[in-house]
Protein backbone atom coordinates (compact mmCIF):
# COMPACT_ATOMS: atom_id res chain seq x y z
CA UNK A 1 0.00 0.00 0.00
CA UNK A 2 0.87 3.63 -0.57
CA UNK A 3 1.02 5.92 2.83
CA UNK A 4 -2.19 8.42 2.92
CA UNK A 5 -1.12 11.76 3.19
CA UNK A 6 -3.22 12.61 6.65
CA UNK A 7 0.02 9.92 7.74
CA UNK A 8 2.82 12.21 7.45
CA UNK A 9 4.78 13.85 10.10
CA UNK A 10 2.87 17.10 11.43
CA UNK A 11 -0.43 16.36 9.94
CA UNK A 12 -3.20 17.09 11.80
CA UNK A 13 -5.80 15.06 9.46
CA UNK A 14 -9.89 15.02 9.85
CA UNK A 15 -9.98 11.88 8.43
CA UNK A 16 -6.89 10.78 10.91
CA UNK A 17 -9.25 12.58 13.61
CA UNK A 18 -12.05 10.24 12.87
CA UNK A 19 -10.36 7.06 12.37
CA UNK A 20 -8.82 8.18 15.57
CA UNK A 21 -10.77 5.65 17.65
CA UNK A 22 -10.53 2.47 15.33
CA UNK A 23 -6.79 3.12 15.69
CA UNK A 24 -6.66 3.09 19.28
CA UNK A 25 -8.46 -0.33 19.20
CA UNK A 26 -5.70 -1.82 17.03
CA UNK A 27 -2.52 -0.06 18.47
CA UNK A 28 -4.13 -1.58 21.82
CA UNK A 29 -4.73 -5.20 20.21
CA UNK A 30 -1.18 -4.91 18.90
CA UNK A 31 0.83 -3.67 22.20
CA UNK A 32 -1.20 -6.30 24.07
CA UNK A 33 0.40 -9.01 21.77
CA UNK A 34 3.82 -7.47 21.65
CA UNK A 35 4.08 -7.92 25.30
CA UNK A 36 3.35 -11.79 25.19
CA UNK A 37 6.12 -13.60 26.71
CA UNK A 38 8.16 -15.69 23.51
CA UNK A 39 10.20 -18.68 23.00
CA UNK A 40 14.07 -19.13 23.23
CA UNK A 41 15.45 -19.75 20.16
CA UNK A 42 18.58 -21.74 21.42
CA UNK A 43 21.19 -19.19 20.54
CA UNK A 44 20.79 -15.03 20.48
CA UNK A 45 18.18 -12.90 18.35
CA UNK A 46 19.02 -9.66 17.31
CA UNK A 47 15.83 -8.20 15.72
CA UNK A 48 15.76 -4.89 13.44
CA UNK A 49 12.19 -3.70 12.95
CA UNK A 50 9.69 -0.79 12.53
CA UNK A 51 7.16 1.17 14.82
CA UNK A 52 5.33 1.77 12.09
CA UNK A 53 4.13 0.10 8.67
CA UNK A 54 5.84 0.53 5.71
CA UNK A 55 10.20 0.74 4.81
CA UNK A 56 12.33 2.56 6.57
CA UNK A 57 15.76 0.76 5.69
CA UNK A 58 15.06 -2.72 7.78
CA UNK A 59 16.86 -4.99 5.20
CA UNK A 60 20.19 -2.84 4.19
CA UNK A 61 20.36 -2.58 8.45
CA UNK A 62 19.96 -6.15 8.98
CA UNK A 63 22.69 -6.95 6.05
CA UNK A 64 25.13 -4.47 7.64
CA UNK A 65 24.41 -6.16 11.44
CA UNK A 66 24.96 -9.36 9.62
CA UNK A 67 28.11 -8.06 8.58
CA UNK A 68 29.47 -6.91 11.78
CA UNK A 69 28.32 -10.10 13.11
CA UNK A 70 30.58 -12.26 10.76
CA UNK A 71 33.32 -9.82 11.79
CA UNK A 72 33.15 -10.77 15.42
CA UNK A 73 33.74 -14.83 14.28
CA UNK A 74 29.81 -15.26 14.68
CA UNK A 75 27.41 -17.41 12.09
CA UNK A 76 24.32 -15.47 11.27
CA UNK A 77 21.48 -16.32 9.44
CA UNK A 78 18.71 -14.22 8.48
CA UNK A 79 15.38 -14.79 9.21
CA UNK A 80 12.11 -13.61 7.79
CA UNK A 81 8.34 -13.77 7.72
CA UNK A 82 8.73 -13.38 3.89
CA UNK A 83 6.24 -11.06 3.22
CA UNK A 84 4.22 -11.24 0.04
CA UNK A 85 5.82 -14.70 -1.03
CA UNK A 86 3.19 -17.62 -0.54
CA UNK A 87 5.35 -20.09 0.76
CA UNK A 88 4.66 -20.57 4.73
CA UNK A 89 7.76 -22.16 5.46
CA UNK A 90 10.62 -22.91 7.07
CA UNK A 91 12.36 -23.15 3.87
CA UNK A 92 15.86 -21.58 2.89
CA UNK A 93 15.23 -18.72 0.52
CA UNK A 94 17.58 -20.36 -3.27
CA UNK A 95 17.25 -17.36 -5.23
CA UNK A 96 18.10 -19.57 -8.19
CA UNK A 97 15.06 -20.60 -7.30
CA UNK A 98 12.93 -19.03 -5.69
CA UNK A 99 10.82 -16.01 -6.58
CA UNK A 100 9.76 -12.45 -5.02
CA UNK A 101 5.97 -13.90 -5.54
CA UNK A 102 7.58 -17.41 -3.51
CA UNK A 103 9.20 -16.15 -0.74
CA UNK A 104 8.98 -12.01 -1.08
CA UNK A 105 11.57 -9.27 -2.37
CA UNK A 106 13.30 -8.86 0.85
CA UNK A 107 14.46 -12.65 1.34
CA UNK A 108 15.72 -12.89 -2.23
CA UNK A 109 18.29 -9.44 -1.30
CA UNK A 110 18.85 -10.92 2.40
CA UNK A 111 20.32 -14.71 1.01
CA UNK A 112 22.76 -12.98 -0.91
CA UNK A 113 24.52 -11.92 2.09
CA UNK A 114 23.93 -15.22 4.64
CA UNK A 115 21.75 -18.05 4.63
CA UNK A 116 17.89 -17.02 5.04
CA UNK A 117 14.92 -18.79 6.34
CA UNK A 118 11.24 -17.78 5.24
CA UNK A 119 8.88 -18.62 8.03
CA UNK A 120 5.61 -16.93 9.12
CA UNK A 121 6.29 -19.25 12.33
CA UNK A 122 9.25 -17.74 13.99
CA UNK A 123 10.14 -20.56 16.32
CA UNK A 124 10.71 -22.88 13.61
CA UNK A 125 12.08 -20.47 11.29
CA UNK A 126 14.48 -20.41 14.29
CA UNK A 127 14.91 -23.87 14.64
CA UNK A 128 15.72 -24.25 11.03
CA UNK A 129 18.49 -21.65 11.11
CA UNK A 130 20.14 -23.62 13.94
CA UNK A 131 19.83 -26.74 11.97
CA UNK A 132 21.98 -24.96 8.84
CA UNK A 133 24.74 -24.13 11.68
CA UNK A 134 23.59 -20.64 12.97
CA UNK A 135 24.84 -19.15 16.03
CA UNK A 136 22.71 -15.93 15.82
CA UNK A 137 19.65 -15.09 14.10
CA UNK A 138 19.11 -11.91 12.42
CA UNK A 139 15.29 -11.14 12.29
CA UNK A 140 14.29 -8.81 9.46
CA UNK A 141 11.01 -7.38 10.76
CA UNK A 142 9.37 -9.31 13.75
CA UNK A 143 9.05 -6.54 16.33
CA UNK A 144 5.55 -6.68 17.07
CA UNK A 145 5.51 -10.67 16.94
CA UNK A 146 6.13 -12.06 20.41
CA UNK A 147 6.16 -15.78 19.68
CA UNK A 148 10.06 -15.52 19.31
CA UNK A 149 12.16 -13.87 22.43
CA UNK A 150 14.51 -11.11 21.44
CA UNK A 151 17.94 -10.59 22.75
CA UNK A 152 18.33 -7.26 21.44
CA UNK A 153 16.00 -5.26 19.24
CA UNK A 154 16.25 -2.15 17.63
CA UNK A 155 13.66 -0.02 15.84
CA UNK A 156 14.90 1.61 12.17
CA UNK A 157 13.55 4.77 11.59
CA UNK A 158 13.72 7.02 8.62
CA UNK A 159 15.11 10.26 9.28
CA UNK A 160 12.30 11.89 6.86
CA UNK A 161 9.25 10.11 7.82
CA UNK A 162 10.04 9.76 11.86
CA UNK A 163 6.68 7.89 13.02
CA UNK A 164 4.33 10.21 10.79
CA UNK A 165 1.78 11.67 12.58
CA UNK A 166 2.21 9.31 16.11
CA UNK A 167 -1.12 7.46 15.62
CA UNK A 168 -2.04 4.16 15.34
CA UNK A 169 -2.91 2.06 11.58
CA UNK A 170 -5.37 3.00 10.03
CA UNK A 171 -5.36 6.60 12.19
CA UNK A 172 -1.68 7.00 11.12
CA UNK A 173 1.17 4.63 10.31
CA UNK A 174 2.24 3.21 13.74
CA UNK A 175 1.68 -0.32 14.87
CA UNK A 176 0.75 0.32 18.16
CA UNK A 177 1.06 3.46 20.78
CA UNK A 178 4.70 4.28 20.45
CA UNK A 179 4.94 4.63 24.80
CA UNK A 180 3.77 0.74 24.60
CA UNK A 181 6.60 -0.04 21.91
CA UNK A 182 9.79 1.91 23.55
CA UNK A 183 9.59 -0.83 26.20
CA UNK A 184 10.52 -3.82 23.49
CA UNK A 185 13.79 -1.79 22.09
CA UNK A 186 16.82 -1.47 23.15
CA UNK A 187 18.26 1.29 20.81
CA UNK A 188 17.25 3.25 17.75
CA UNK A 189 19.05 2.84 14.52
CA UNK A 190 18.24 6.48 12.67
CA UNK A 191 18.30 6.30 8.77
CA UNK A 192 19.11 9.53 6.73
CA UNK A 193 18.94 12.96 7.83
CA UNK A 194 15.15 15.10 8.77
CA UNK A 195 13.16 16.51 11.43
CA UNK A 196 11.00 13.83 11.92
CA UNK A 197 13.53 11.15 13.01
CA UNK A 198 15.40 13.70 15.03
CA UNK A 199 12.18 13.98 17.18
CA UNK A 200 12.28 9.99 17.71
CA UNK A 201 15.82 9.97 18.14
CA UNK A 202 15.48 12.59 20.62
CA UNK A 203 12.41 10.47 22.73
CA UNK A 204 15.22 7.26 22.77
CA UNK A 205 17.70 9.18 24.24
CA UNK A 206 15.58 10.63 26.91
CA UNK A 207 14.84 7.18 27.44
CA UNK A 208 18.85 6.56 27.83
CA UNK A 209 18.51 4.09 24.42
CA UNK A 210 21.33 5.00 21.64
CA UNK A 211 21.11 6.04 18.72
CA UNK A 212 23.15 4.44 15.66
CA UNK A 213 22.70 6.63 13.41
CA UNK A 214 23.57 5.88 10.07
CA UNK A 215 22.90 6.68 6.21
CA UNK A 216 22.48 4.92 2.78
CA UNK A 217 25.20 4.93 0.63
CA UNK A 218 24.80 4.16 -3.57
CA UNK A 219 27.32 1.72 -4.81
CA UNK A 220 30.10 3.40 -6.72
CA UNK A 221 28.23 3.06 -10.02
CA UNK A 222 28.82 5.47 -12.92
CA UNK A 223 25.32 7.31 -13.11
CA UNK A 224 26.56 11.22 -13.57
CA UNK A 225 24.59 12.84 -16.34
CA UNK A 226 22.92 10.36 -17.50
CA UNK A 227 19.40 10.55 -17.81
CA UNK A 228 16.96 8.26 -16.00
CA UNK A 229 13.38 7.34 -15.90
CA UNK A 230 13.58 6.42 -12.16
CA UNK A 231 10.93 3.58 -10.82
CA UNK A 232 10.55 2.65 -7.45
CA UNK A 233 7.67 0.58 -5.03
CA UNK A 234 9.41 0.29 -1.59
CA UNK A 235 8.26 2.51 1.39
CA UNK A 236 9.08 5.76 0.26
CA UNK A 237 10.00 6.11 -3.19
CA UNK A 238 10.85 10.04 -2.94
CA UNK A 239 14.12 8.53 -1.00
CA UNK A 240 15.34 6.59 -3.24
CA UNK A 241 14.57 9.16 -5.95
CA UNK A 242 16.83 12.19 -3.27
CA UNK A 243 19.74 9.52 -3.14
CA UNK A 244 19.71 8.81 -6.89
CA UNK A 245 19.97 12.96 -7.67
CA UNK A 246 23.14 12.34 -5.50
CA UNK A 247 24.95 10.52 -8.33
CA UNK A 248 24.56 13.59 -10.15
CA UNK A 249 21.68 11.08 -11.99
CA UNK A 250 19.34 13.39 -14.59
CA UNK A 251 16.23 11.91 -13.82
CA UNK A 252 13.73 12.79 -16.11
CA UNK A 253 10.70 11.10 -14.83
CA UNK A 254 9.63 9.60 -11.46
CA UNK A 255 7.59 6.97 -11.17
CA UNK A 256 6.78 5.78 -7.26
CA UNK A 257 4.80 2.66 -6.76
CA UNK A 258 3.37 1.20 -3.55
CA UNK A 259 5.40 -1.09 -1.39
CA UNK A 260 5.79 -4.10 -2.94
CA UNK A 261 4.40 -3.70 -5.74
CA UNK A 262 4.00 -6.89 -8.13
CA UNK A 263 4.84 -4.96 -11.43
CA UNK A 264 2.46 -6.10 -14.31
CA UNK A 265 3.55 -6.64 -18.05
CA UNK A 266 1.09 -3.98 -19.44
CA UNK A 267 2.89 -1.33 -17.08
CA UNK A 268 6.36 -2.55 -17.33
CA UNK A 269 5.63 -1.85 -21.43
CA UNK A 270 4.65 1.46 -20.60
CA UNK A 271 7.26 2.42 -18.63
CA UNK A 272 10.10 1.14 -20.99
CA UNK A 273 7.81 3.22 -23.92
CA UNK A 274 8.19 6.10 -22.04
CA UNK A 275 11.33 5.88 -21.42
CA UNK A 276 12.05 5.64 -25.00
CA UNK A 277 9.90 8.64 -25.78
CA UNK A 278 12.17 10.40 -23.22
CA UNK A 279 15.48 9.29 -24.71
CA UNK A 280 16.21 7.91 -20.84
CA UNK A 281 17.14 4.64 -19.55
CA UNK A 282 15.43 3.02 -16.52
CA UNK A 283 16.66 2.59 -13.39
CA UNK A 284 15.22 1.36 -10.30
CA UNK A 285 16.27 0.03 -6.29
CA UNK A 286 18.05 -3.64 -6.03
CA UNK A 287 14.65 -4.65 -3.61
CA UNK A 288 12.28 -3.70 -6.58
CA UNK A 289 14.47 -5.19 -9.57
CA UNK A 290 13.78 -8.98 -8.03
CA UNK A 291 10.42 -8.61 -8.80
CA UNK A 292 10.99 -7.77 -12.22
CA UNK A 293 10.82 -10.30 -14.96
CA UNK A 294 14.05 -11.48 -16.37
CA UNK A 295 13.27 -10.23 -20.13
CA UNK A 296 12.41 -7.01 -18.53
CA UNK A 297 15.38 -6.81 -15.93
CA UNK A 298 17.55 -6.34 -18.45
CA UNK A 299 16.72 -3.17 -19.49
CA UNK A 300 16.52 -1.30 -16.10
CA UNK A 301 19.29 -0.39 -14.15
CA UNK A 302 19.97 -1.06 -10.44
CA UNK A 303 21.02 1.19 -7.43
CA UNK A 304 22.01 -0.41 -4.51
CA UNK A 305 22.80 0.70 -1.38
CA UNK A 306 24.55 -0.46 1.73
CA UNK A 307 23.42 1.17 5.47
CA UNK A 308 27.50 2.73 6.63
CA UNK A 309 26.56 3.61 10.55
CA UNK A 310 28.29 6.83 11.48
CA UNK A 311 29.77 4.83 14.67
CA UNK A 312 30.16 1.51 13.91
CA UNK A 313 32.01 0.62 17.02
CA UNK A 314 29.65 2.03 18.61
CA UNK A 315 26.61 -0.40 17.27
CA UNK A 316 29.71 -3.20 17.93
CA UNK A 317 29.89 -2.79 21.59
CA UNK A 318 25.93 -2.58 21.72
CA UNK A 319 26.31 -6.22 19.87
CA UNK A 320 28.73 -7.86 21.78
CA UNK A 321 27.33 -6.96 25.15
CA UNK A 322 24.10 -8.52 23.89
CA UNK A 323 25.99 -11.73 22.39
CA UNK A 324 27.91 -11.64 26.33
CA UNK A 325 23.93 -11.42 28.07
CA UNK A 326 22.67 -14.29 26.11
CA UNK A 327 25.58 -16.12 26.43
CA UNK A 328 25.23 -15.47 30.72
CA UNK A 329 21.47 -15.90 30.73
CA UNK A 330 22.58 -19.64 28.99
CA UNK A 331 24.77 -20.82 31.37
CA UNK A 332 24.93 -19.29 34.58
Amino acid sequence: MRPPRFWAAGADHSVARALGPLGAVYGALTARRMDRPGLRAGCPVLCLGNFTLGGAGKTPAAIAVAALLVELGRCPAFLSRGYGGRLAGPIRVDPNHHGAADVGDEPLLLARHAPTIVSRDRPAGAAQCRALGADVIVMDDGLQNPTLTKDLAWAVVDGGAGIGNGRPFPAGPLRAPLGRQWPHVAGLILVGDGAPGASVAESAERRGLPVHRARLVPDKIELAGRRFLAFAGIGRPEKFFATLRETAAVIVAERPFADHHPYGETELAALVAEADRLGAELVTTEKDAVRLPAAFAARVSVLRVRLVPNDPQALYGQIRQALSDSKAARFP
